[in-house]
């Protein structure tokens, strides 16, 4: 068996043992790189460690340092309190505003897990007080979550441009990032529209706020009646069991308690604004100003920041180093073109370009989205190159169709919006309604990416 086959094999494996086990998957393609490479190979380690990603390293871990500072001196919980604002008493906006705030958290650089760890106890707090389909909430904090997270300074985003952009390959960050959110906001449209987002155009928030006052007057005349039956003093048990504090009755309307913003929380809304301007707007990595940044909020407030380097996602700094050190071995190997020269022998270049998308789609469904956009799309790349697909027809078509399945509940984001279900709600009934969803993401999504996205190029 040639080292091509044998290394396809290793690959296979290392993504059926980290669905299977809880291993980190950029462990064992460490593992992979040096069985691969020195073992079966011959290579020398330096010659293996040398596509060690150390630029993408770099942007992880500042992104995800600035964004962990943010979210401990309560930033975050200012842009999340600006957008409940928002909403007022228009309860239909209450979904919409859940999706973007989710995607403005990931598009400055924090992780679609995270993002939606934030955000899915909220909303769905809010589809359980105002009548709220809890799937479509749920689903709409995913696909927000996603749709921001391949902005250019965005983990997703600074995956895949880096991978384009070694491999010579001229991708537009800005068509990556466009086409996530464009299609992502798409499905939340039809999603409103089909699990009753019509139904909330004339909900007001007051209107919860009556009946919920009302259910409670009732309780309580109810209670008041009983006593006097049982010649029983129950004298304030209805204010006190059955008054605004009971969880089972409140219903108030979308408002928070206004927040003095604080000198730090300004002063990262101004570090997430410098960011934006000097990475994008200069072209200056995006990696060294995200640290900077996230130094100098250190510096400002050290005490605000307290124990952010913990909140580092290092499981997704290894998860991509030592995923893209293993695609290193794999083009020592002779993997990448052998599969590439397998995918263009199919003879019919969309096909080829659609079943690129469906293996990312499925595997993602149940794996790493990480994982699968560090593998595969170093694997399309020589053909790509071959010119008879577009490049950022297929990237971004790949792109989409490795996240958006991100709503299964054997993904994080999934397991977060399942684990968060409100406690009125059947969790086995949710779940298998998730679940349904996600049969049809997975189906239908990649058909449609491609034929957005790869298709048009094509005609």
């Amino acid at each position: 068996m040639g080292p091509e086959m044998l290394s396809i094999l290793i690959l296979v494996a290392m993504f059926i043992i980290a669905t299977v086990l809880p291993v980190n998957m950029g462990a064992l393609a460490f593992v992979g790189a040096f069985v691969l490479g020195f073992i079966i190979l011959g290579m020398e380690t330096s010659d293996i460690l040398a596509s060690f990603p150390g630029g993408l390293f770099l942007t992880i871990v500042g992104v995800t340092y600035l964004f962990a500072i943010a979210q401990k001196n309560g930033t975050v919980d200012v842009l999340v309190n600006a957008a409940v604002r928002v909403v007022g008493s228009k309860v239909a906006l209450i979904p919409w505003i859940m999706f973007g705030i989710t995607a403005v958290i990931t598009a400055v650089g924090a992780l679609s897990p995270a993002a939606v760890a934030i955000i899915a106890p909220v909303a769905l707090n809010f589809a359980n007080k105002y009548r709220i389909s809890p799937l479509m909430m749920g689903m709409m904090v995913i696909h927000g979550a996603q749709g921001g997270g391949f902005s250019p300074i965005a983990v997703y985003g600074v995956t895949v441009n880096g991978i384009v952009d070694a491999a010579g390959l001229e991708v537009s960050p800005l068509a990556v990032f466009l086409s996530s959110l464009i299609f992502n906001f798409l499905i939340a449209v039809v999603l409103c529209l089909a699990l009753g987002g019509r139904g909330l155009l004339s909900s007001r928030a007051e209107d919860f706020v009556e009946r919920a006052a009302e259910a409670r007057l009732s309780r309580s005349a109810m209670v008041k009646a009983n006593a006097e039956n049982r010649d029983v003093d129950f004298k304030g048990f209805g204010s006190g069991m059955y008054g605004p504090s009971d969880p089972a009755g409140s219903t108030a309307a979308p408002t928070v308690e206004k927040v003095r913003i604080s000198f730090p929380q300004v002063a990262t809304l101004v570090g997430l604004a410098v960011l934006a301007v000097v990475a994008l707007g200069f072209g200056i990595d995006v990696g060294f100003v995200a640290i900077t940044v996230a130094v100098l909020l250190a510096l400002i407030s050290p005490q605000a920041q307290k124990g952010a380097v913990n909140k580092i996602d290092w499981s997704t700094v290894l998860l991509l180093g030592g995923m893209l050190t293993f695609v290193g071995v794999l083009q020592e190997a002779g993997t990448i073109e052998y599969v590439s020269n397998a995918v263009g022998s199919l003879g019919v270049p969309l096909l080829a370009a659609l079943l690129i998308c469906y293996i990312g789609a499925v595997v993602s469904a149940f794996a790493s989205s990480t994982a699968i956009l560090a593998a595969l799309i170093p694997l399309a790349v020589p053909f790509l190159q071959a010119g008879e697909i577009g490049a950022t027809g297929l990237i971004c078509a790949l792109a989409v169709a490795s996240t958006i399945v991100d709503v299964s509940p054997f993904s994080t984001n999934g397991a977060l919006v399942l684990a968060n279900a409100p406690e009125d709600v059947d969790r086995e009934a949710f779940y298998k309604k998730i679940l349904v969803y996600a049969a049809i993401v997975v189906v239908v999504g990649p058909l449609l990416a491609w034929a957005a996205m790869v298709l048009p190029g094509w005609l």
